[in-house]
């Protein structure tokens, strides 16, 4: 704002001031004014900056969570309170760290859709949202020293040129052991690392390890008639984060980000229930604009197999294969 003044002040006494200021200097004197302080701002008015998206809405986020995901209330509440008290701390000590593990098709990929288009306009579009898929862009052991310097390349310049980026690892559980370590500088409690603050971006594990712990703990509490919203993070979060850590076939396997505490939240989620199942088919029904058939939402709930093969009472395969089911009934 003060350049912006000083700038329409030296418009105003331009006339009086010509005679001693050379045209072609004056000029380059509004334009360095004009393109350091006022061509960003108009800039990000019309394309995506880091940063300038609106103060992230916890009502925006809780709507979000509440009408997308379900059946896991313990997700909701862990990525509601992180993300919202993480990005309103103007000075945080570190990144936020998050491990999101469970079956397939329970909401892991989801949430992180949610976070980031909670963050920025673009969501996972967006130039300051990141994805590694571990079997895509990691897929040989033998390059592992090759990989460990091209993703602290990578992050280090990413987060150069926007301290709020977020970082998506998927497929953890296929990562190779050792790799994911190399990031740990960037994840400890230090102000900077080579000149550079890590302290503002987020980083979102994905995993599908640690999910037959969580299932133990839901099949427990269901065996015993009680409701699975009685199931604390404390039931989880322990067991499920020793059981990563010395998963062989686990990217955290012996992780130093373990080790050292540097993951935030493990967030445990459950697996779904034929009630799930329903909702998920519902809503998918409205985002096609198709009025809700409850007739279709029974016969493809249906048609999923669930586990353990006595009680049927999670589907193996979460919300992740219903979509493709829903298009038999639609198919034109």
């Amino acid at each position: 704002m003060k350049l912006g003044r000083a700038a329409l002040g030296l418009l105003l006494l331009a006339p009086s001031v010509v005679q001693a200021v050379e045209p072609i200097s004056l000029g380059l004197a509004l334009a360095g004014v004009l393109t350091g302080y006022i061509y960003p701002r108009l800039y990000c008015l019309f394309a995506e900056c880091c940063g300038q998206k609106r103060s992230l809405s916890r009502e925006a986020l809780q709507k979000d969570l509440d009408n997308k995901l379900f059946g896991q209330h313990l997700a909701k509440k862990i990525i509601l309170n992180a993300v919202f008290g993480f990005i309103n701390n103007p000075k945080p000590k570190k990144p936020l760290t998050l491990s999101l593990h469970g079956w397939t098709g329970t909401g892991k990929n989801f949430v992180s859709k949610i976070i980031a288009e909670n963050i920025y306009e673009g969501g996972l579009n967006s130039d300051y949202v990141h994805l590694f898929v571990a079997t895509l862009h990691f897929p040989h052991a033998s390059n592992i020293t090759l990989y460990k310097d091209q993703l602290q390349l990578w992050i280090r310049g990413n987060v150069s040129a926007c301290a709020r980026s977020i970082f998506i690892f998927d497929e953890m559980d296929k990562m190779h052991a050792g790799l994911i370590d190399a990031i740990k500088p960037f994840l400890d409690y230090y102000d900077l690392v080579d000149g550079v603050s890590y302290q503002k971006a987020i980083f979102i594990f994905l995993s599908n390890a640690g999910a037959e712990r969580i299932t133990d703990v839901a099949l427990d509490f269901w065996r015993s008639g009680k409701q699975r919203e009685d199931i604390k993070l404390k039931d989880i979060e322990h067991a499920l984060s020793v059981s990563v850590f010395n998963n062989k076939n686990s990217g955290f396997w012996h992780s130093s980000l373990i080790d050292r505490n540097l993951i935030d939240y493990f967030v445990p989620f459950l697996p779904l229930e034929y009630k799930h199942l329903k909702m998920c088919i519902r809503v998918e029904m409205q985002s096609r604009g198709y009025e809700t058939n409850e007739d279709i939402v029974s016969r493809v709930a249906e048609e999923m197999t669930f586990f353990p093969k006595e009680e049927r009472v999670f589907s193996d395969k979460g919300c992740k294969t219903v979509f493709t089911k829903l298009d038999y009934y639609y198919d034109d």
